[in-house]
């Protein structure tokens, strides 16, 4: 009987390669010999891995020569293909912006008007356009498009932003974002039953992932005259463990802490009595 595997596509090269290959190894799935390879299996999680450029990735999955993928939402937008975002997956995190010469003034969308817009998300930037009632031309430029201002190909520049820096370096400014991207899985419709739940079986994988990078073990002394008060602090995932120390009067505390909440708790661990605090990171994190 020939065993249900499921075959997901990710990026062969580029900014969302070693995050996705990162991801996979911590859920548990080696790839082996990826290097230089358009396809590849796990031996440890019955899943095929086809290595493609980022562009095509949202065509194979829903065509189904792909069950699933991981791609920026940037992509499967400008795509348009007929695909399911499954979980957004925290990294690849980047914005689709729009940015001017530094030297002139931006006054919204309008200001837009009648300029040239250089970018390589044409149907993004022309839906930004009509969602604000603006007529602009847009040049499709594959790459480098922050070079298209400084050379007289265009006006404006709508392009993906990280820090900003290649924009400042070519005298631009970042004045609207069109999108807010991250890395997503996404599924086609063809699924049968084996394969959802095999599916089902990544992402909870990929979720007891995700939670431990945004949560840190955390172990603490406290003296029992102030244990209450430093347990009202730590709320955990359920409620913190207090185990006694060797020490008379003086309890071991263990809890977990979001990344979110987490240096504004271990201030007022501290100014609450806490001693020895040890933060300790999660691999993966099942609640």
């Amino acid at each position: 009987m020939v065993q249900t595997k499921l075959r997901i596509a990710i990026q062969k090269s580029g900014r969302l390669y070693e995050d996705s290959v990162k991801l996979l190894s911590e859920c548990g799935i080696d790839l082996r010999n990826v290097k230089d390879r358009l396809k590849t299996e796990s031996d440890d999680f019955p899943l095929e891995v086809f290595f493609l450029r980022d562009d095509d990735i949202p065509q194979y999955v829903e065509d189904g020569v792909a069950d699933i993928g991981i791609v920026g939402e940037n992509v499967m937008y400008e795509k348009g293909r007929k695909v399911t975002v499954v979980e957004k997956l925290g990294f690849g995190k980047c914005r689709l912006s729009v940015a001017i010469p530094r030297n002139q003034q931006y006054e919204g969308a309008q200001s837009l008007h009648g300029k040239r817009i250089a970018t390589s998300y044409p149907n993004l930037v022309k839906k930004f356009l009509a969602d604000n009632n603006a007529v602009a031309e847009i040049h499709e430029i594959s790459g480098s498009v922050e070079i298209a201002p400084g050379i007289g190909l265009a006006d404006v520049v709508a392009d993906l932003v990280s820090s900003g820096s290649t924009l400042f370096m070519n005298g631009l400014k970042e004045v609207e974002t069109i999108l807010q991207s991250q890395a997503v899985l996404i599924k086609n419709d063809k699924f049968n039953g084996e394969q959802l739940a095999l599916l089902n079986k990544l992402l909870f994988r990929i979720q007891a992932v995700k939670k431990a990078k945004r949560n840190k073990y955390v172990l603490l002394n406290a003296p029992n005259d102030k244990l209450n008060e430093i347990i009202s602090l730590l709320p955990g995932m359920k409620s913190p463990t207090v185990l006694p120390l060797a020490e008379s009067g003086w309890s071991s505390v263990h809890s977990v802490l979001s990344e979110d909440e987490f240096w504004e708790r271990i201030e007022a661990l501290k100014n609450a009595g806490a001693q020895g605090i040890l933060v300790v990171p999660i691999q993966k994190m099942i609640v």
